[in-house]
């Protein structure tokens, strides 16, 4: 079976990539835990993905408090879980470059229930109210609408998102309020759903670290390594997002930071809310169908 224009085998590796997905979350968000570090539980899920086929479509997000994204491991973190943390983990698969992206928030102090409650009640609203022919702004009323009757705040610069064929994030892009512009979506579109509370101002900006990083340009460089590095990349990962931590390559952090610089990759800071409010996440991956969408990663 196929929607628009995915053909049986793309749809197949969708399928299989949501459910890689499915169930390394199952496995692993019990795993998280005060006490445990940051970095085995993202070792683990990205050990998990490889194991059952996929490959993550970036880094394993571990997100705390007041981190809306981008909050990826180094080799070195040596950070464990508090027990008062707010977490959520984000994560992706992909199967020959077919995406899936979804994520939960884990409440360890367990006096946040209202808060994840909200971001999980407006993805349903979100889902609900996903079909052909929908604007996206009608989307993200129902988002906002959803969030603010829970008594919280939606990120009003962050957004859900088309994924693609290596493409992580791509158009249309989904607002977690109501907005005019946007586009209507179209059947067989496949689209990251995400839904961002706060208790804060409902806004984030960049922190000063960078650890997440995917191609964005493809001059030639001069230096051995950096090409070494470019090849693989453009072998293994095309655009999608990686980290250094998963290349033993000597010197690896300052070749990176010179690509950086020249512009050939893209690094993305972590995202914070502004004021320093508490943030909860909730996502699943979906196709667009005629009279609504069909979720992958559940």
């Amino acid at each position: 079976m196929a929607y628009g224009e995915i053909s049986d085998e793309n749809w197949s590796n969708l399928q299989k990539s949501g459910g890689v997905l499915s169930q390394v979350f199952d496995e692993t968000t019990s795993r998280i835990e005060p006490g445990v570090k940051h970095i085995e539980i993202a070792e683990y899920a990205e050990t998990r993905i490889r194991e059952l086929g996929g490959e993550p479509a970036f880094p394993v997000n571990i997100n705390i408090d007041e981190e809306a994204s981008h909050a990826i491991l180094g080799a070195d973190d040596d950070s464990t879980f508090g027990d008062a943390d707010l977490v959520t983990l984000d994560m992706g698969v992909h199967v020959d470059g077919w995406c899936s992206d979804a994520a939960v928030t884990v409440d360890l102090s367990g006096e946040h229930g209202d808060l994840v409650a909200a971001s999980d009640a407006a993805l349903d609203a979100a889902l609900d109210s996903i079909e052909a022919g929908v604007h996206t702004g009608t989307v993200g009323h129902a988002i906002e609408r959803t969030i603010r009757e829970s008594g919280f705040r939606p990120i009003v610069n962050l957004s859900g998102h088309g994924l693609g064929h290596y493409e992580a994030h791509t158009d249309p892009s989904l607002p977690n309020v109501g907005s005019d512009e946007g586009t209507e979506l179209a059947e067989g579109d496949v689209l990251a759903v995400e839904t961002f509370a706060t208790t804060g101002r409902g806004r984030v900006t960049e922190g000063s670290e960078e650890r997440i990083f995917r191609l964005d340009d493809d001059r030639p460089v001069r230096d051995r390594r950096a090409r070494e590095l470019l090849d693989t990349l453009r072998e293994t990962r095309q655009s999608l997002p990686f980290t250094t931590r998963w290349y033993d390559i000597p010197g690896l952090d300052v070749t990176v930071k010179r690509l950086v610089n020249r512009g050939v990759l893209r690094a993305d800071p972590v995202l914070k809310e502004k004021s320093g409010a508490l943030v909860s996440q909730s996502e699943h991956t979906v196709v667009v169908t005629a009279d609504g969408c069909e979720v992958t990663t559940q």
